[in-house]
Order: C-alpha cells, then structure tokens, then sequence
C-alpha cells in the first residue's frame, strides 16, 4: 500500500513541458531515486510533492501520518541565527516532543494521562536516542561551533548543515534533492550506510551513481514528459532500460514494414472511401504513428579541438601555502607527464580548491614555484563558474569567447550550432542564464571551458548537478582526452574511471601520491583500520601463550560470528520489550512505575543503537 501517492501530475512553464500526467506510488520502506535529464523538473516534482510549487493538473496524496523531511538543493536559513538556534528550533515537531517530555518527567505532580501521550509521541517519533543522534550526526558532519551565525557559512556548509537537522529530526518519509554535493567522501559513505539501513520511506534525487546502487530499491525515470518505473537499484535499472530500448527498437521496426504494405495497399485502393475497409484504415493510422515513433536519445556531444602539448608540462617545486597557523600545502614538489590523469580527494577544508587556484595563478603561494610549460592552455572549471552570468542571454556568454569554434576533425561551427550540441535548441539560446536549472548552467559553463581548446583540464567538482546522461559522455570524453587532467570529486564512479592515481590531501599540509584508483585507495584504509583495531583489541587482551599468525584473518573469528548470529535477535528482543513497554505505560496510572518503565525506554533505545552500529561493524568484514 502506497505511503505517497502521485496521480496524473503535470507540469509546464510557457511551451516547456517538464512532465505530463505522470502517475507512480512510494510504498512505506521503499527507497527511491527519480533520474532524468538536466531541466526534465526532478527539483519541481520534488518541489510539488514537498507541497512547495503547485502543478498545472493532478493531485499528491499522503496518509494521514506521513511527516515529510525536505533537503533542497540550496537551503534556507534565517542568517542572523546560530547554528544552534537552526538544530534545536523549537517549532520542529521532535523538539516540541522531547521538551515536554523532560517538562513532565521531571514533574513529581504529573498527569500520567498526558505523561502516556507524550511518551507514546515519543516513540511515533523515535525519540528516545535524541541526544545520541544529535551527537554523532553534528560529529560525521563537522559541526562544532554551535554558537557561529549562518550569516557566515559557506554555501556547503549550509547544505552540510540542513542534511545534519533534517537527520537528527527526520521524518517517516525523507526526500533529498543531490544530498551528496559538498560532501567529502567519509560523510558520504556513512550517509550511504545510515540510509541504507534506516527505516524510513526515501526519495531522493541524485547522480552519484554508487550511492544509487547501493541505496536504492526502485528508480523512477523521467524521460520526454513519460515516466518509467524500475524496481531495483541502479545497476538494475541499466540492464532494464537497455532492454526496454531494444524492444522499442524492435517493435518500431516492425511498425515500419508493416506500415510500407499497409501504404501498398491503400494506395492501390479506389479513390471512393467506401470502398476500403474503415478497420484497415483506422489500424492504418495506428501503425503509421507506431513507425514514426522515436526514443530521445539526444546527448552532449563533445568534439573540441585540443591545443598542441609540448614536452614540458606542469612543475610543482616546494609548494607551501599557510592562513595564519593552518598549513593548507607544505613542501609539496610534483613535475606532470604527457596524459596524466591525477584524481584529487581528501576532506572538505583540507586546501584542494585552494591548491587548483594556486596553480591558476588565482591564490599566491607563500613559497616554492609552479612552471607551466609554453604550449599548456589549462581549461579550468571552477565550483562557483557562471555566477556572474545570470543576467547574460545564453547566446551571449558563447560569443563573449568566440563566434566560430573550431572542431576536433577541423571543421568549424557556429556559436548557435555548438550551443544545439549542447543540448541548448535555438528556442533556449536567446533565454537568460538565469532561467536555467542547475544542471543547465553547469552544462553550459562546461560548454565554455571546452571552447578554449585546453590540453591540460583542471575540474573542481565537475559532477555536482549534471545529470546522469551528461556525465557519462563527459567521462567518455576525458577518458580519451589526450591531454592531462587534474580532478577535485566527490564521485567516486568518475575517480575510479578515469584516474591513473591519486594526490590525497591528508590535513596538515601533507599530499601523498598514491597509485591507483579511489576504490583501491578505500579498501587499503579499510584494511590499515582492521589491522589497528585488531591490534588495539590484542593489546587489551590478557597474554597467552599461543602462537601468532602473520596476517589477521579477513574474514569473522568463531567468536564474532556468534556475536554477529545473536544481535539480530537481541535486537529484535528489545523491540519487542519496547512496544510492551509502551503498551504498559499507556495502561499505568502509578505514576512512579511511569517513570521507571520510561527510564528503561531511553535504556532500550541506547542498547538498539550500540547493538545495530555493532552488527553493521561486523556485517563489513564479511561483504
């Protein structure tokens, strides 16, 4: 039985359809992600349901205890709040809940009528580990200084912000717009555990394709104004519309041959409608309309011409860069070779933007040199690019570079014909930039960067906000670029894709190159953090006179499989012994067992959550 309920939905801004009649259901537990292209209205329709935008014609229906918990793409906040104001608001409904049951609890005269009415809202809102959740969310995503103003956050910090009050004050049902953007890769992957194994209903739009596959249970596709639905993750969800497309294919096929006999024939017929069989010329029509039939396959199309690369490329000799006492780069020296493909990661803060700018010439190093070689024209894509641009038509910010760009095979196109490659029709082209979504800009700011005919790419969070579609041709283009690259992302698909190795920003000042991919990278940290635990553990074990193996055991030991057995029941156990508390304290009139079956809740809530963390710590030794 569906939780949330979307019906006939359409929606349409002057002649730009976004989607038509479209209809689907989120059943409770379900974990969802819409894709489409860039402008197709994922935002809107998230918008709609969150009750934020109206559609043009259908309804969103939800059950009447549905409590929805929003993380848009830019949040707002009242700037003149602190941190602490913006987590502990008192209008949020868990808040309101958890206060008063600290009022009444600490009442010796209480009314044990109202204390089993907030004690039973405080379990509908899964309450009793507030002070635990608050704690280890603000810790994940940095958030220490509660007493600092919004006034003076970063865009990203905000974002980091709003997922950090939407999952301390969740609702039954979680809807993120790109939640992974302005995440580094620790605070993704815990996200992308925490929501794996929650129990809340999830819909979320995003393009980090890992996390879809390991999160998702259904993805919803927008494509051309029609929906698809694809149960099962991401991974799925690819072999499913490869299929659906070759049946479409397929059936278009036949569409046309039989429609080229049916045209034989009527027009070997009489003139005299009479004469013809209505059925066949009805079934006629059909056929004509399932022939000419197209999927939308339009995409990005990216042909540029790259600049000659000489011997010389970039050299990096004694780096150091400093504000006040934090070391952002200490003497970091590197000399690039002809195609190097150089992945760059590390926690936000840590100095990554800080060192591309440096290498463009944007920041001042405190000492050590950078030495571009003569032939290198860097193409630099910026986190903030466009932002000055919002008043400029379309058309506008690509003749602001060139009217005419040349083309990798040498051919040359107009500003206008590059835009269409684009995906920028002449509709659009005269539009202002402000019209356009997220992904659009950052579409059309990738658009200039290329127009320049860079053979040394430097891209600082390339991914956030394109849409699917768009990144695979981007990463299909890099992946045969002949140039050098130098990547900041977050994503870790593209990373393992395209990277030959790795600068990691360790804090501190200190880079380490390591060689590989980001997932060899990950699994060698995995394994130094086993290697550590494992020999903290032996250290605080008494000493017995056993003999040691050289390498841990990478799988459970007798001992931790028995644990690992019994959790799920123990948990279990205390879920049961939960609700039973509930039910009894919804029956009790003695107020002081009252307060004693509601001290035991707050212990159950505090043992689930240390027995379900220690069931998935041991769950990914064995993955």
């Amino acid at each position: 039985m569906s939780i949330l309920q979307v019906n006939s939905l359409s929606k349409s801004y002057s002649e730009k359809v976004l989607f038509n009649n479209i209809t689907f259901g989120i059943e409770e537990g379900e974990k969802v992600a819409i894709i489409a292209k860039n402008g197709s209205g994922k935002t809107t329709l998230l918008n709609i349901i969150c009750g934020k935008e109206e559609a043009d014609n259908g309804e969103v229906a939800k059950n009447n205890d549905v409590l929805i918990s929003y993380l848009s793409q830019n949040p707002e906040f009242d700037e003149n709040a602190t941190i602490e104001e913006v987590i502990f608001d008192v209008d949020n409904p868990i808040s309101k809940v958890v206060n008063e049951y600290e009022r009444l609890i600490n009442l010796p005269d209480a009314d044990s009528d109202q204390v089993a009415e907030i004690i039973q809202q405080m379990d509908n809102y899964n309450a009793w580990d507030y002070e635990a959740r608050v704690k280890r969310t603000l810790e994940v995503f940095r958030v220490s200084n509660l007493q600092q103003k919004i006034k003076t956050l970063s865009g990203g910090q905000k974002k980091r912000l709003a997922l950090a009050q939407m999952l301390i004050h969740p609702g039954n049902v979680v809807i993120l717009d790109e939640p992974t953007n302005h995440l580094d890769m620790d605070m993704i992957e815990w996200l992308e555990d925490f929501l794996s194994y929650a129990r809340v209903t999830l819909l979320m739009v995003t393009h980090d394709r890992y996390f879809l596959d390991r999160v998702c249970t259904k993805i919803i596709e927008i494509e051309s104004g029609k929906l698809y639905e694809h149960k099962g993750n991401y991974s799925y969800y690819l072999e499913q519309k490869a299929l659906r497309e070759a049946a479409f294919e397929s059936e278009t096929e036949k569409a046309k041959n039989l429609y080229k006999r049916e045209l034989d024939w009527i027009r070997k017929q009489p003139r005299a409608r009479g004469t013809k069989a209505k059925y066949r010329v009805d079934a006629f029509e059909n056929v004509k309309e399932k022939a000419f039939q197209k999927l939308d396959k339009a995409q990005v199309q990216l042909d540029v011409r790259m600049s000659r690369l000489g011997s010389k490329i970039l050299e990096i000799d004694h780096l150091s860069k400093k504000y006040g006492a934090l070391n952002i780069i200490k003497d970091f020296s590197y000399v690039f070779k002809r195609g190097e493909k150089v992945g760059i990661v590390g926690r936000n803060g840590v100095g990554k933007s800080t060192f591309l700018k440096m290498v463009m010439e944007q920041e001042r190093q405190d000492s050590g040199t950078i030495t571009p070689g003569e032939t290198i024209v860097f193409g630099y894509y910026s986190q903030d690019g466009l932002l000055q641009k919002d008043d400029m038509r379309i058309i506008e910010v690509i003749k602001e570079i060139a009217d005419v760009i040349p083309l990798g095979d040498g051919s040359q196109i107009t500003a206008s014909q590059m835009l269409e490659r684009f995906l920028f029709n002449k509709n659009m082209q005269h539009s202002y930039v402000a019209k356009l979504s997220g992904g659009e800009k950052r579409r059309l700011y990738l658009l200039t960067v290329l127009m320049k005919n860079p053979n040394f790419l430097i891209l600082d969070e390339p991914t956030n906000d394109l849409d699917l579609l768009t990144l695979n041709v981007l990463e299909d283009f890099l992946e045969d670029f002949k140039g050098c690259l130098m990547v900041v992302s977050h994503d870790r698909y593209m990373l393992d894709k395209l990277t030959d190795h790795l600068f990691i920003f360790e804090g501190n000042g200190m880079i380490k190159d390591f060689s590989g991919k980001y997932s060899d990278f990950r699994n060698e940290q995995l394994e130094k953090e086993e290697e550590e635990k494992a020999s903290k553990d032996k250290s605080n074990k008494p000493i017995e006179n056993t003999k040691t193996t050289i390498t841990a055991p990478k799988k459970l030991s007798f001992n931790e499989q028995r644990e690992y057995d019994s959790l799920e029941n123990e948990i279990a156990k205390l879920e049961n012994e939960k609700v039973q508390l509930t039910e009894q304290i919804g029956n009790e009139a003695d107020f002081q067992k009252i307060q004693k079956y509601s001290s035991r809740l707050v212990e159950i809530a505090k043992l689930i959550e240390q027995k379900a963390d220690r069931w998935l710590e041991l769950g990914e030794k064995i993955m």
